[in-house]
């Protein structure tokens, strides 16, 4: 069964299909938002800025084209959807609205106009006092902590996967980037070899089954590249990253590492240890006596 409906204006024929779409659940990504400049280049499409047409709210939209991607990068997708979904946290990227269409996927996603910590780092030379340093790890921790309370793993934690909310000294950081991460139970484990060089665990790297302290030793690693300005484990050589990551001495040795406390030094060993089960759990990182010791409203509970 069909109808013809006829209006007398182009502007009454598009209310009326506003009102239709919305009364039965159907939504078009522009019926809502202008699109506007790229601004980033993902693994699966484009980011693009884009602003809310009756709010004015700017956003950045992740689209993810649907040709030519392989199955398991199609779950790869929902899962991050999904996963995203449940992050409500003011350390993880919102998700603020999301779109299907038969070529993509459209994520809308809180705008974070700080760009990544790796590149939030670089403008400042690599050098951050440690007081804001512990800042953003305690920040970073937090949501760590969130994820794992609901047996989330997150699986690439890196400088590229946490995003600046802006440029200035006080600017928020949020977990960015969940297609690799993966729900486990309390007595799972995880066996894809996931991750980052220079970031993922040793666990990983030896192809053994691992669950939630993977985390941990990525944030370890953003942590000491926070108070030093380097990785902890890095080579120009896979091999060699690997090699360190798996057998290399942790260093203190760098210049840099005379100006800062032997607490902080402490957290990081405490992070980066090699046997997971001896690993600082997200809950005993923050329980830690110099994140304990922070004078700032992102203190612990």
């Amino acid at each position: 069964m069909s109808r013809i409906l006829y209006f007398k204006t182009k502007d009454d024929a598009l209310s009326w299909t506003q009102a239709m779409s919305d009364s039965i659940g159907q939504a078009n990504l522009y019926q809502y938002y202008n699109l506007e400049m790229t601004i980033g280049q993902g693994q699966f499409g484009q980011v693009k800025l884009a602003t809310h047409k009756r709010t004015g709210l700017k956003v950045a939209v992740k689209i993810m084209g649907k040709k030519d991607i392989k199955p398991i990068e199609t779950y790869q997708i929902k899962r991050e959807i999904e996963v995203m979904k449940m992050c409500k946290h003011p350390n993880i990227v919102r998700l603020e609205d999301l779109f299907e269409n038969a070529e993509c996927f459209f994520l809308v996603l809180e705008f974070m106009g700080g760009g990544d910590l790796f590149d939030y780092l670089k403008q400042r030379q690599f050098r951050l006092t440690e007081e804001r340093a512990r800042e953003i790890i305690i920040q970073l921790t937090l949501a760590v902590q969130f994820l794992h309370t609901f047996g989330i793993v997150h699986r690439d934690i890196k400088l590229e996967n946490v995003m600046m909310s802006d440029t200035t000294d006080r600017a928020v950081p949020k977990l960015a980037d969940f297609g690799l991460a993966k729900m486990v139970g309390p007595s799972e484990k995880a066996d894809e070899p996931f991750g980052t060089l220079g970031y993922a665990a040793p666990e990983v790297l030896r192809k053994e089954p691992y669950g939630p302290a993977c985390d941990l030793w990525s944030l370890g690693c953003i942590s000491y590249a926070l108070l030093c300005g380097a990785l902890p484990f890095d080579h120009e050589s896979q091999r060699e990253t690997a090699r360190l990551t798996l057998q290399g001495k942790l260093s203190f040795e760098q210049p840099a590492w005379h100006f800062v406390s032997e607490g902080a030094k402490d957290f990081i060993k405490g992070l980066l240890v090699r046997e997971p089960q001896n690993r600082l759990s997200a809950d005993q990182a923050l329980a830690h006596v110099w994140i304990k010791a922070a004078s700032s409203q992102f203190a612990a509970q």
